[in-house]
């Protein structure tokens, strides 16, 4: 009974120790670059421990419960789906840092240009941004002129309508962790079974696993926020740095892992072998 209560534990600081690897650090520091807050990127965290544990708890399960064996090329595949989201992540992050830009740039020239046109005195046709919604309409420079309300735009509509419905919220983290459960759950199953014979016991390792996951990626994502929230407040062009240089590597580390996956171990081709 020591033993079995010692190896749960053990499963716990296991699943602490797997959020810190390279490929998870990579994939929540494109979302968590985008919060403000401890308290948003802490809950990114969570979610993406959730994420994770409920893969690895219905996979693992299916593998301890029924014995299944999933194929090497099964498990490589999954592995080669979190390269693609990598990139994927990454490659929005760098969208989202290029729309933030152009729409400092925007501001910047309309607050420095002058007119020459014989336009009514009314108003004349502007281009601008909100947020990421980027537009143009006729407005004066006065407060009253200009056209339409600030937060009255086909995205801020839709922020107002889902922004208190948490999945539209935290879809992304959850997403990931699935992913990422997928492409570890044959190994962390099949080294349960190796340890635990026992069925329920086996399921009781995977759910500390889980909860030590969980564990680890909030006091991670808590970590990684600090200098992001910092340089917010602070330095909001070093905010932005942090947020390209999280996208840039999210795709890099994609892209590396693609390239490890598909060739090196033979998934795109020859024989697929797990390492």
């Amino acid at each position: 009974m020591a033993t079995l209560v010692s190896l749960l534990a053990l499963g716990f600081f296991l699943g602490m120790r797997h959020a810190t690897d390279a490929d998870h650090i990579i994939a929540v520091s494109t979302i968590v670059a985008r919060e403000r807050n401890l308290k948003g990127a802490a809950l990114v965290g969570a979610m993406w421990g959730v994420g994770h544990t409920a893969t690895v708890m219905v996979v693992g399960g299916v593998v301890i419960l029924f014995g299944v064996v999933i194929p090497p090329k099964v498990g490589l595949a999954m592995e080669f789906g979190v390269g693609i989201m990598l990139v994927v992540l990454g490659l929005f992050t760098l969208s989202s840092v290029s729309r933030h830009i152009r729409e400092q740039v925007t501001h910047q020239v309309a607050a420095s240009h002058t007119h020459s046109h014989t336009a009514p005195p009314t108003g004349h046709l502007h281009t601008h941004a909100h947020g990421d919604y980027i537009h143009a309409h006729s407005h004066g420079h006065g407060h009253s002129a200009h056209g339409h309300a600030e937060d009255d735009t086909p995205q801020a509509r839709i922020d107002r309508v889902l922004g208190g419905f948490g999945p539209y919220l935290l879809i992304r983290p959850l997403i990931v962790g699935v992913v990422h459960g997928l492409a570890g759950s044959a190994a962390v199953a099949l080294l349960v079974l190796a340890a635990i014979r026992d069925p329920l016991w086996a399921i009781a390792y995977l759910a500390l696993f889980g909860v030590g996951t969980v564990a680890g990626m909030i006091l991670f994502t808590s970590v990684l926020a600090l200098p992001i929230v910092y340089a917010g407040a602070r330095a909001p062009s070093l905010s932005v740095f942090i947020r390209a240089a999280a996208g840039a590597l999210s795709v890099a580390f994609g892209l590396y892992l693609m390239f490890e996956i598909g060739f090196k171990d033979g998934l795109l081709v020859g024989a697929a072998t797990l390492p």
